[in-house]
């Protein structure tokens, strides 16, 4: 990663400590972070944990990014971008602001040949995802004393490892992927649903617990408060690893190059279809972590590709904003966040030849009316890409 970033690295159990630790290293408490209202829900509250003022931005129709042309800059102090299913965020547009950029979906994304997580004070970057190594991450910085800082703050959050959970936690990463391959993803799904592997959720996000929340509050900024809320799906984010974890994802992380061309190739497939989201098309040469699909008839085509062999993972709806009023500064324009996170159905694009049997039928979702825009939407975006 070193290599690849042309960065100082950090190792991290988890993209989510290395988050925490920069927001905290970076910003100071009550300062106010733009992000976007769609990532995973640990983000927020790892960002509430640092003490920080979620302001939610606007998104672009095209990518489900920040809409970097309607925010105010100079409302914030510091962003955090998402770079959404590996779709850039457009980093160069928050000169002068601390940038965080989470690129838990984007290890394999490049801005002009410039990786991304190399834009900002620090990149946070997650082995779980591309690399598919059930945990760690790496936190890339440009400052040996910034490094030094956070590995001193990392180690103090660090919680001993169990050598036995970290058996457990490579076989079922192991075991995933076999699923995959084999062509068992319901089995595994049911399995982890029925091993409570998987937190319980209301719809698509972890219950909330607003009452509990405000009351974490009052130790912010110190993460173990919080733990309750971003240990979701990994209850052990700030465990030490040992050598058999670090192995295995040195190993997974070996896979990338080889996925390459398979995965440009899925992007290239599911870019042919009209429910593909546009800005799709202006990264056919990236090795995306999914290839976002904005349909009609949503639930049932996630049933569906899961009797395909094809696991569709976490959705993000609906938007902070909706799912935390009072703890966010709302966005100045919901509306196309809400259409995302309502109509969004990513697909792993080394998985895309399995998908099109299902999403080749789909169509596309109405696009949104932003405020202010005329009453007729547009219509939908059209590939043709053959």
């Amino acid at each position: 990663m070193a290599k690849r970033t042309d960065r100082l690295c950090l190792s991290l159990p988890s993209n989510r400590l290395g988050l925490y630790l920069a927001l905290r290293h970076w910003c100071r408490p009550g300062q106010r972070l733009l992000m976007s209202p769609l990532s995973a829900d640990e983000i927020l509250f790892l960002v509430l944990a640092a003490g920080l003022r979620p302001v939610i931005a606007p998104l672009s129709v095209e990518d489900g990014n920040i809409d970097a042309d309607a925010v105010d800059l100079g409302t914030v102090d510091a962003v955090l971008t998402t770079n959404l299913y590996g779709l850039p965020d457009r980093v160069a547009a928050f000169a002068g602001k601390i940038l965080i950029e989470d690129v838990a979906h984007a290890i394999e994304t490049s801005v002009h040949g410039r990786p991304l997580g190399t834009f900002g004070v620090a990149g946070v970057f997650s082995l779980s995802k591309h690399a598919g190594a059930g945990s760690g991450g790496v936190l890339a910085v440009e400052h040996p004393e910034d490094l030094r800082a956070l590995e001193r703050e990392r180690d103090r959050l660090l919680q001993p490892g169990v050598f036995r959970k970290e058996i457990h936690s490579v076989l079922t990463s192991a075991s995933r992927h076999a699923a995959l391959r084999l062509n068992m993803v319901r089995p595994a799904l049911r399995a982890m649903r029925a091993l409570g592997m998987e937190e319980e959720r209301e719809g698509y996000r972890i219950a909330p617990r607003p009452v509990e929340l405000l009351q974490a509050l009052e130790y912010a900024p110190q993460l173990p408060a919080f733990d309750s809320w971003v240990q979701a799906d990994l209850h052990d984010y700030r465990t030490r690893r040992g050598h058999l974890a670090r192995w295995y994802q040195s190993r997974r992380l070996r896979t990338l190059p080889r996925q390459r061309s398979r995965r440009i190739a899925g992007v290239s497939m599911l870019a042919a279809l009209p429910t593909v989201a546009p800005a799709v098309h202006r990264h056919l040469d990236q090795p995306l972590f999914r290839v976002p699909l904005l349909v009609s008839g949503r639930d049932e085509a996630i049933a569906e590709l899961e009797r395909n062999g094809v696991a569709t993972g976490y959705l993000y709806d609906p938007p902070y904003d909706g799912y935390l009023p009072e703890f966010t500064d709302p966005s100045p324009s919901p509306e196309v966040a809400r259409w995302w996170g309502r109509h969004v159905l990513p697909i792993d694009p080394l998985y895309a030849r399995r998908a099109m049997a299902v999403v080749e039928r789909l169509t596309p979702a109405v696009p949104p009316v932003r405020s202010g825009s005329p009453s007729t939407p547009p219509a939908p975006v059209v590939s043709d890409i053959a």
